[in-house]
Protein backbone atom coordinates (compact mmCIF):
# COMPACT_ATOMS: atom_id res chain seq x y z
CA UNK A 1 0.00 0.00 0.00
CA UNK A 2 1.85 3.40 -0.97
CA UNK A 3 2.21 6.05 1.79
CA UNK A 4 0.58 9.41 1.82
CA UNK A 5 3.76 10.92 1.03
CA UNK A 6 4.24 8.82 -2.10
CA UNK A 7 0.56 10.05 -3.06
CA UNK A 8 1.26 13.38 -2.87
CA UNK A 9 4.25 13.04 -4.85
CA UNK A 10 2.91 11.70 -7.73
CA UNK A 11 0.01 14.81 -7.85
CA UNK A 12 2.67 17.39 -7.34
CA UNK A 13 4.08 15.92 -10.44
CA UNK A 14 0.79 15.40 -12.42
CA UNK A 15 -0.11 19.06 -11.75
CA UNK A 16 3.72 20.24 -12.99
CA UNK A 17 2.75 18.34 -16.09
CA UNK A 18 -0.29 20.16 -16.89
CA UNK A 19 1.01 23.38 -15.88
CA UNK A 20 3.57 23.08 -18.42
CA UNK A 21 1.01 21.62 -21.60
CA UNK A 22 -1.31 24.59 -20.90
CA UNK A 23 0.48 27.30 -22.77
CA UNK A 24 0.67 25.06 -25.72
CA UNK A 25 -2.81 24.21 -25.71
CA UNK A 26 -3.75 28.20 -25.77
CA UNK A 27 -1.19 28.93 -28.60
CA UNK A 28 -1.81 29.72 -31.94
CA UNK A 29 -0.44 31.75 -34.89
CA UNK A 30 -4.07 32.80 -36.37
CA UNK A 31 -4.05 36.68 -36.55
CA UNK A 32 -7.94 36.39 -36.28
CA UNK A 33 -7.75 35.22 -32.71
CA UNK A 34 -4.68 37.62 -32.00
CA UNK A 35 -6.46 40.57 -32.88
CA UNK A 36 -10.08 39.73 -31.67
CA UNK A 37 -10.79 41.03 -28.43
CA UNK A 38 -12.51 39.33 -26.06
CA UNK A 39 -16.92 39.90 -25.75
CA UNK A 40 -18.85 40.36 -22.70
CA UNK A 41 -21.50 37.90 -22.17
CA UNK A 42 -24.64 39.63 -22.05
CA UNK A 43 -26.10 37.14 -19.64
CA UNK A 44 -23.18 37.51 -17.27
CA UNK A 45 -25.09 40.92 -16.40
CA UNK A 46 -28.69 39.10 -16.04
CA UNK A 47 -29.96 38.51 -12.20
CA UNK A 48 -29.64 34.65 -11.94
CA UNK A 49 -31.51 34.32 -8.56
CA UNK A 50 -34.31 36.71 -9.90
CA UNK A 51 -35.20 34.61 -12.66
CA UNK A 52 -34.13 31.28 -11.54
CA UNK A 53 -37.84 30.21 -10.93
CA UNK A 54 -38.72 31.14 -14.10
CA UNK A 55 -35.89 29.37 -16.18
CA UNK A 56 -36.58 26.11 -13.86
CA UNK A 57 -40.36 25.97 -15.08
CA UNK A 58 -39.61 26.62 -18.72
CA UNK A 59 -36.80 23.86 -18.65
CA UNK A 60 -38.11 21.31 -16.61
CA UNK A 61 -41.12 20.51 -18.87
CA UNK A 62 -41.41 19.68 -22.71
CA UNK A 63 -45.42 20.86 -22.68
CA UNK A 64 -46.09 24.13 -22.25
CA UNK A 65 -47.74 24.99 -19.05
CA UNK A 66 -48.42 28.50 -19.63
CA UNK A 67 -52.06 29.68 -18.68
CA UNK A 68 -53.30 33.17 -19.73
CA UNK A 69 -53.05 34.22 -15.54
CA UNK A 70 -48.95 32.44 -15.75
CA UNK A 71 -48.28 34.89 -18.78
CA UNK A 72 -49.83 37.72 -16.65
CA UNK A 73 -47.59 36.72 -13.86
CA UNK A 74 -44.47 36.54 -15.65
CA UNK A 75 -44.72 39.86 -17.28
CA UNK A 76 -45.05 41.68 -14.20
CA UNK A 77 -42.34 39.74 -13.15
CA UNK A 78 -40.30 41.13 -16.04
CA UNK A 79 -41.58 44.33 -16.67
CA UNK A 80 -43.33 45.26 -13.73
CA UNK A 81 -47.02 46.03 -12.74
CA UNK A 82 -49.04 47.67 -15.76
CA UNK A 83 -49.63 51.44 -15.40
CA UNK A 84 -53.22 52.82 -15.69
CA UNK A 85 -53.01 55.85 -18.27
CA UNK A 86 -54.97 58.77 -17.79
CA UNK A 87 -57.53 58.43 -20.18
CA UNK A 88 -58.62 55.59 -18.07
CA UNK A 89 -58.54 57.23 -14.55
CA UNK A 90 -60.31 60.10 -15.99
CA UNK A 91 -63.38 58.21 -17.26
CA UNK A 92 -63.48 56.07 -13.95
CA UNK A 93 -63.88 59.57 -11.97
CA UNK A 94 -67.82 60.10 -11.08
CA UNK A 95 -69.21 62.78 -13.68
CA UNK A 96 -70.64 65.87 -11.89
CA UNK A 97 -73.62 67.63 -13.20
CA UNK A 98 -73.35 71.62 -14.98
CA UNK A 99 -76.47 72.30 -14.14
CA UNK A 100 -76.95 74.58 -10.66
CA UNK A 101 -80.96 74.44 -10.69
CA UNK A 102 -81.65 73.63 -6.62
CA UNK A 103 -84.05 70.70 -5.77
CA UNK A 104 -86.04 73.17 -3.36
CA UNK A 105 -87.29 76.64 -3.81
CA UNK A 106 -86.40 78.83 -1.14
CA UNK A 107 -89.46 81.19 -2.50
CA UNK A 108 -92.04 78.63 -1.44
CA UNK A 109 -91.32 78.52 2.11
CA UNK A 110 -92.50 81.75 3.16
CA UNK A 111 -95.52 80.31 1.30
CA UNK A 112 -98.82 78.10 2.60
CA UNK A 113 -97.71 75.11 3.98
CA UNK A 114 -100.92 73.90 5.44
CA UNK A 115 -103.87 72.19 4.05
CA UNK A 116 -107.69 73.66 5.07
CA UNK A 117 -109.32 70.72 6.47
CA UNK A 118 -112.28 70.89 3.14
CA UNK A 119 -109.44 71.61 0.47
CA UNK A 120 -109.97 68.96 -2.20
CA UNK A 121 -106.51 67.24 -3.16
CA UNK A 122 -105.74 68.77 -6.43
CA UNK A 123 -105.40 67.03 -9.59
CA UNK A 124 -104.51 68.72 -12.77
CA UNK A 125 -104.70 67.17 -16.28
CA UNK A 126 -102.07 66.23 -17.89
CA UNK A 127 -101.51 67.98 -21.25
CA UNK A 128 -99.26 67.05 -23.96
CA UNK A 129 -96.28 69.52 -25.02
CA UNK A 130 -93.06 69.64 -26.16
CA UNK A 131 -91.58 69.03 -22.98
CA UNK A 132 -90.53 65.08 -22.33
CA UNK A 133 -92.10 63.15 -19.31
CA UNK A 134 -89.89 62.26 -16.65
CA UNK A 135 -91.13 58.66 -17.77
CA UNK A 136 -89.20 59.31 -21.10
CA UNK A 137 -86.36 60.98 -19.96
CA UNK A 138 -85.58 57.77 -17.88
CA UNK A 139 -86.30 55.19 -20.60
CA UNK A 140 -84.34 57.04 -22.98
CA UNK A 141 -81.14 57.26 -20.73
CA UNK A 142 -80.78 53.82 -19.59
CA UNK A 143 -77.43 52.54 -18.56
CA UNK A 144 -76.09 49.61 -21.27
CA UNK A 145 -76.71 47.22 -18.61
CA UNK A 146 -80.28 48.04 -17.40
CA UNK A 147 -80.77 47.78 -21.46
CA UNK A 148 -79.43 44.32 -21.02
CA UNK A 149 -81.08 43.06 -18.01
CA UNK A 150 -83.89 44.40 -19.11
CA UNK A 151 -84.04 42.46 -22.67
CA UNK A 152 -83.03 39.35 -21.06
CA UNK A 153 -85.65 39.31 -19.10
CA UNK A 154 -87.89 39.82 -22.01
CA UNK A 155 -86.37 37.10 -23.97
CA UNK A 156 -86.60 34.53 -21.03
CA UNK A 157 -90.50 35.49 -21.06
CA UNK A 158 -90.72 35.22 -24.37
CA UNK A 159 -89.15 31.56 -25.12
CA UNK A 160 -91.21 30.99 -21.69
CA UNK A 161 -94.94 32.41 -22.69
CA UNK A 162 -94.67 32.98 -26.69
CA UNK A 163 -94.88 35.56 -28.56
CA UNK A 164 -98.69 36.04 -27.89
CA UNK A 165 -98.36 35.38 -24.24
CA UNK A 166 -95.96 37.67 -23.73
CA UNK A 167 -98.22 40.73 -25.11
CA UNK A 168 -101.04 39.50 -22.81
CA UNK A 169 -98.57 39.49 -19.84
CA UNK A 170 -97.52 42.90 -20.21
CA UNK A 171 -100.94 43.83 -20.52
CA UNK A 172 -102.33 42.23 -17.72
CA UNK A 173 -99.33 43.82 -15.91
CA UNK A 174 -100.70 47.54 -16.92
CA UNK A 175 -104.06 46.69 -16.14
CA UNK A 176 -103.37 45.61 -12.70
CA UNK A 177 -101.26 48.82 -12.15
CA UNK A 178 -103.90 50.88 -13.32
CA UNK A 179 -106.78 49.70 -11.26
CA UNK A 180 -104.33 50.11 -8.27
CA UNK A 181 -103.82 52.98 -8.61
CA UNK A 182 -107.75 53.95 -9.02
CA UNK A 183 -108.36 52.17 -6.23
CA UNK A 184 -106.00 54.52 -3.95
CA UNK A 185 -107.01 57.02 -5.27
CA UNK A 186 -110.49 56.56 -4.65
CA UNK A 187 -109.37 55.56 -1.05
CA UNK A 188 -107.41 58.74 -0.27
CA UNK A 189 -109.69 60.87 -1.76
CA UNK A 190 -113.33 60.44 -1.26
CA UNK A 191 -115.63 57.53 -0.37
CA UNK A 192 -117.64 58.20 -3.82
CA UNK A 193 -115.37 57.66 -5.62
CA UNK A 194 -114.62 53.91 -3.72
CA UNK A 195 -118.22 53.14 -4.11
CA UNK A 196 -118.33 53.29 -7.51
CA UNK A 197 -115.54 50.76 -8.07
CA UNK A 198 -116.19 47.09 -7.94
CA UNK A 199 -115.66 44.90 -4.82
CA UNK A 200 -112.86 42.84 -7.12
CA UNK A 201 -110.64 46.18 -7.32
CA UNK A 202 -110.87 46.94 -3.32
CA UNK A 203 -110.29 43.84 -2.74
CA UNK A 204 -106.94 42.77 -4.73
CA UNK A 205 -104.37 41.42 -2.95
CA UNK A 206 -102.31 45.09 -4.17
CA UNK A 207 -104.79 46.94 -1.86
CA UNK A 208 -104.22 44.60 1.07
CA UNK A 209 -100.20 44.79 0.92
CA UNK A 210 -100.86 48.30 1.68
CA UNK A 211 -103.06 49.01 4.40
CA UNK A 212 -100.65 49.27 6.56
CA UNK A 213 -98.51 51.81 4.66
CA UNK A 214 -102.49 53.47 4.57
CA UNK A 215 -102.61 54.36 7.88
CA UNK A 216 -99.97 56.13 8.22
CA UNK A 217 -100.92 58.51 5.32
CA UNK A 218 -102.80 62.11 6.39
CA UNK A 219 -103.03 65.44 4.44
CA UNK A 220 -103.38 64.24 1.04
CA UNK A 221 -102.66 67.39 -1.32
CA UNK A 222 -102.69 65.94 -4.53
CA UNK A 223 -103.69 62.85 -6.58
CA UNK A 224 -102.96 61.49 -10.15
CA UNK A 225 -101.83 65.24 -10.37
CA UNK A 226 -99.60 66.71 -13.44
CA UNK A 227 -96.25 68.45 -12.56
CA UNK A 228 -94.09 70.39 -14.88
CA UNK A 229 -90.31 72.34 -13.95
CA UNK A 230 -90.81 75.59 -15.40
CA UNK A 231 -86.63 76.03 -15.56
CA UNK A 232 -85.90 72.64 -16.21
CA UNK A 233 -88.57 71.94 -19.03
CA UNK A 234 -89.73 68.27 -18.14
CA UNK A 235 -93.16 67.12 -17.23
CA UNK A 236 -94.52 64.04 -15.36
CA UNK A 237 -98.16 62.97 -13.68
CA UNK A 238 -97.04 62.12 -9.98
CA UNK A 239 -99.12 59.51 -8.19
CA UNK A 240 -99.57 61.52 -4.86
CA UNK A 241 -98.65 63.98 -2.88
CA UNK A 242 -99.39 63.06 1.15
CA UNK A 243 -98.23 63.51 5.05
CA UNK A 244 -96.55 60.07 5.69
CA UNK A 245 -95.48 59.91 9.38
CA UNK A 246 -95.75 63.70 9.27
CA UNK A 247 -93.43 64.40 6.50
CA UNK A 248 -94.95 66.05 3.49
CA UNK A 249 -93.16 63.41 0.83
CA UNK A 250 -94.12 62.90 -2.90
CA UNK A 251 -95.50 59.16 -2.84
CA UNK A 252 -94.82 56.68 -5.91
CA UNK A 253 -97.64 53.67 -5.79
CA UNK A 254 -95.44 50.73 -7.15
CA UNK A 255 -96.36 46.71 -7.77
CA UNK A 256 -93.75 43.72 -8.17
CA UNK A 257 -93.74 40.46 -8.08
CA UNK A 258 -90.83 39.66 -6.49
CA UNK A 259 -90.27 41.10 -3.14
CA UNK A 260 -87.86 44.88 -2.90
CA UNK A 261 -86.68 45.27 0.09
CA UNK A 262 -84.18 47.51 -0.32
CA UNK A 263 -84.06 50.88 -2.57
CA UNK A 264 -81.19 49.93 -4.65
CA UNK A 265 -83.85 47.05 -6.02
CA UNK A 266 -86.21 49.46 -7.05
CA UNK A 267 -83.62 50.60 -9.88
CA UNK A 268 -84.90 54.32 -11.41
CA UNK A 269 -87.73 54.81 -9.08
CA UNK A 270 -85.49 56.92 -6.49
CA UNK A 271 -84.95 59.28 -9.53
CA UNK A 272 -88.60 59.68 -11.01
CA UNK A 273 -89.70 60.47 -7.33
CA UNK A 274 -86.99 63.51 -6.77
CA UNK A 275 -87.40 64.57 -10.28
CA UNK A 276 -91.46 65.20 -9.14
CA UNK A 277 -89.86 66.62 -5.99
CA UNK A 278 -88.05 69.09 -7.96
CA UNK A 279 -90.88 70.00 -10.04
CA UNK A 280 -93.28 70.81 -7.35
CA UNK A 281 -90.91 73.23 -6.01
CA UNK A 282 -90.79 75.08 -9.13
CA UNK A 283 -94.62 74.43 -10.44
CA UNK A 284 -96.12 77.97 -10.01
CA UNK A 285 -99.56 75.25 -9.65
CA UNK A 286 -98.45 74.18 -6.29
CA UNK A 287 -98.27 76.36 -3.28
CA UNK A 288 -96.03 74.47 -1.07
CA UNK A 289 -92.80 72.66 -0.86
CA UNK A 290 -91.59 69.06 -0.62
CA UNK A 291 -88.19 67.76 0.73
CA UNK A 292 -89.37 64.20 1.11
CA UNK A 293 -90.80 61.07 -1.26
CA UNK A 294 -91.55 57.72 -0.22
CA UNK A 295 -91.64 54.65 -2.46
CA UNK A 296 -94.12 51.91 -2.04
CA UNK A 297 -93.92 48.61 -3.53
CA UNK A 298 -97.04 46.46 -3.30
CA UNK A 299 -97.39 42.49 -3.67
CA UNK A 300 -100.07 40.45 -5.73
CA UNK A 301 -100.41 38.18 -3.05
CA UNK A 302 -101.03 40.33 -0.81
CA UNK A 303 -98.30 40.02 1.28
CA UNK A 304 -97.01 43.43 3.39
CA UNK A 305 -95.72 46.47 0.89
CA UNK A 306 -91.83 47.55 1.22
CA UNK A 307 -91.85 51.29 2.29
CA UNK A 308 -88.71 53.13 1.43
CA UNK A 309 -88.70 56.59 2.77
CA UNK A 310 -86.65 59.22 1.09
CA UNK A 311 -85.35 62.03 3.66
CA UNK A 312 -84.59 65.42 2.35
CA UNK A 313 -80.47 64.18 2.44
CA UNK A 314 -81.22 61.17 0.59
CA UNK A 315 -83.21 63.11 -2.18
CA UNK A 316 -80.52 65.76 -2.44
CA UNK A 317 -78.27 62.90 -3.23
CA UNK A 318 -80.67 61.38 -6.33
CA UNK A 319 -81.04 65.21 -6.87
CA UNK A 320 -77.66 65.30 -9.19
CA UNK A 321 -78.05 62.09 -10.56
CA UNK A 322 -81.38 63.17 -11.98
CA UNK A 323 -79.87 65.92 -13.67
CA UNK A 324 -77.38 63.93 -15.46
CA UNK A 325 -80.04 62.03 -16.74
CA UNK A 326 -82.01 65.00 -17.77
CA UNK A 327 -78.74 66.40 -19.56
CA UNK A 328 -77.92 63.25 -21.23
CA UNK A 329 -80.96 63.14 -22.74
CA UNK A 330 -80.67 66.66 -24.24
CA UNK A 331 -77.41 66.02 -25.03
CA UNK A 332 -79.33 62.69 -26.98
CA UNK A 333 -81.99 64.73 -28.25
CA UNK A 334 -79.52 67.51 -29.99
CA UNK A 335 -77.57 65.16 -31.67
CA UNK A 336 -80.40 63.33 -33.51
CA UNK A 337 -81.82 67.01 -34.30
CA UNK A 338 -79.04 67.40 -36.10
CA UNK A 339 -78.50 64.00 -37.96
CA UNK A 340 -82.12 64.27 -38.66
CA UNK A 341 -82.69 68.00 -39.27
CA UNK A 342 -86.25 67.47 -40.89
Amino acid sequence: MQSLSGICKKLGRSSRFFLQLTPSVGFSTSCYFCSQKKKKNPYQEVDQDKYSNLIRSIVSTRISSQTPESLFQEDDLLYGPVSKCKAQEQESRPKVTQNTVLLLNPEKRNGSNTLPESSIPLKIPLQKNKMPSVTRILQQTMTAKQILILERWKQRMILKLGEDGFAKYTSDIFLQGKHFHEALEAILSSHDQLKELDEKTISSGYVASVQHVLKDISGVRALESAVHHETLKYLGLLDCVAEYRGKLCVIDWKTSEKPKPFIRNTYDNPLQVVAYVGAINHDANYNFEVQCGLIVVAYKDGSPAHTHFMDSDLCSQYWPKWLLRLEKYTEKEKNQATLNPD
